[in-house]
């Protein structure tokens, strides 16, 4: 055997190894949460049996949550390399962890969004059977939309699986289709929102920074204010979101806060800019660093969030489970057992360890290229989304908002680069015959001027010169630069599709689990 043989082999052995580790992780965790749940809990007969069996695939969903849904939050600052992988997956686990644990509250709504009666469901059994359906169902989908790096709505996920089984056990009636239709509607408002608002932040920072002549000066200006308002969503995000099932408080007290906040952040980052001046060059890649430990905290904050509201997409119908084992009757609300809570958390944690990098490199860098200010804009995005939509009574999805920030920011860049392209072409319009040293030296004014002097040489270019044919080379060769595509169309149209099929194909996938499940009880 030759040596580039030997070494294809050793790198197919490799990621074979890796492979059973994954898997070797994922089902020790499974057998310890099996081991617990039957040791510990002490219920016996068949409903013992299924809130073994519950907990198991609650862990199993807790680990498709981690691999999908936390991408979100991560994966813009790992694209902008103003963080590594292996520290943004540390950072996340830990607040994830953090956010399940200390903000993910102790009740629970026993059927998500309200989307089934449970009155509709014909006893406890057959509730349990339910619940145990969508649980499963979801997981299931998660699994398949991460093994094809499309980053689904986990919350949308859970939704459409509890929709489908609720539907096959207690008919079309059981469902709640106006609360559908919010569902529904948030496939548009979760990422137009995003992307407006994350494309509206990057176009600011273009105009009042990158497009300066002395974007140092403009940098000391305006970065202290861009991460004031940072500070403040953030803060008034995690009060309304992260901390709401803790410490309940108001929209005016949570603005105030964040205002307050703001301002000392405003103050802070302004000493801190201006003792970076000296080592800061007049470059786009030199002020891009004074976002990045802004970037880091964002990730943080964007995990404990998300851990403290969507711990309950995994937990969720588990804690309904145990709640109608133990009372034997089926409720609106139930507690959530410290060991639940324990599920889910630490599913998360793993998922995310395991399994999360294929979308976090999904979200950070295969959709468009980002830099620090396009993922400071994507998180800004995240949390004024989710306060603007609390406000508005906005069904939104965290999932759709980041993706839709990312997507965002891609199309701004694609117009700015289209629009600039064809001014060149005009430009070299009203050049044609000219020396191409006059050509290059108008288009490096041009290139450094701001935008009001590169509309004012635009103005003047077309009242004293007369427009002139290019070649056709000419003309197809800059069309070829102006129509460049800054966002991945394949990426584009694998999550739509993904988003799109969500609600049915849990829903379906839900409906036909809970059929086999009561198939085999009743054989």
């Amino acid at each position: 055997m030759e040596l580039k043989d030997l070494i294809e082999f050793e790198k197919a052995t490799k990621r074979g190894r890796r492979e059973s580790v994954r898997l070797g992780t994922s089902l020790i965790f499974i057998v310890a949460i099996m081991l617990y749940a039957s040791l510990s809990i002490g219920i016996q007969g068949p409903h013992g049996v299924m809130l073994i069996i519950a907990a198991m695939i609650g862990g199993y969903m807790a680990m498709n949550i981690g691999a999908n849904d936390v991408a979100n939050n991560v994966g813009p600052a790992v694209g902008s390399k103003a963080i590594t992988m292996a520290g943004a997956i540390f950072i996340a686990a830990i607040f994830e962890m953090a956010g399940a644990l200390i903000a993910g509250g102790d009740v629970v709504a026993t059927v998500q969004k309200g989307i089934i009666n449970p009155a509709a469901i014909a006893g406890t059994d057959r509730f349990i059977w339910l619940m145990t359906a969508a649980l499963l169902a979801g997981a299931i989908w998660l699994n398949i939309a991460t093994a094809f790096g499309a980053p689904v709505s986990t919350t949308h996920s859970i939704i459409g699986a509890v929709l489908g089984a609720g539907i096959a056990a207690g008919g079309i009636d059981a469902a709640n289709w106006g609360k559908m239709v919010g569902i529904v509607s948030s496939w548009v408002i979760s990422p137009v929102l995003g992307g407006l608002i994350a494309a509206g932040f990057l176009y600011w920072i273009k105009r009042t920074i990158t497009y300066r002549a002395d974007m140092v000066a403009a940098a000391r200006r305006m970065v202290p204010i861009l991460i004031g308002i940072m500070a403040f969503s953030f803060s008034a995000y995690l009060m309304i979101k992260g901390l709401g099932k803790v410490w309940k408080v108001g929209l005016g007290t949570a603005l105030g806060t964040g205002v307050v906040v703001g301002l000392v952040t405003h103050w802070l980052m302004g000493i801190s800019v201006t003792r970076k001046l000296p080592t800061l060059e007049n470059t786009k890649q030199s002020i891009n660093t004074l976002f990045i430990v802004p970037l880091i905290f964002a990730a943080a904050l964007l995990s404990f969030a998300h851990g403290a509201n969507d711990v309950a997409n995994a937990v969720g119908p588990l804690a309904a489970i145990a709640d109608a084992v133990q009372s034997g009757h089926v409720g609106t609300k139930a507690s959530i057992p410290l060991w639940v809570m324990m599920v889910g958390a630490v599913g998360i944690a793993i998922g995310l360890m395991l399994y999360g990098p294929k979308l976090i490199r999904t979200v950070g860098s295969e959709i468009t290229e980002l830099d620090q200010m396009r993922a400071f804009c994507i998180a800004m995005a995240a949390a004024l989304t989710v306060i603007v939509a609390s406000q508005l009574g906005l069904p939104v999805s965290s999932t759709h908002i980041a993706v839709g920030g990312v997507f965002g920011v891609g199309f701004l860049r694609e117009y700015i680069k289209q629009s600039y392209s064809k001014m060149i072409e005009e430009i070299k319009d009203h050049h044609v015959g000219a020396d191409k040293e006059v050509v290059e030296e108008f288009l490096d004014r041009f290139g450094k001027a701001s935008l009001n002097e590169k509309r004012l040489m635009l103005q003047k270019l077309k009242t004293h010169a007369e427009a002139a044919d290019l070649t056709k080379f000419e003309r197809k060769r800059i069309k070829q630069v102006y129509r460049q595509q800054l966002v991945k169309r394949s990426a584009l149209i694998k999550i739509a599709a993904a988003w799109v099929i969500t609600v049915p194909v849990s829903g379906t996938l839900a409906a036909m689990i809970y059929f086999m499940i009561y198939g085999m009880v009743h054989s």
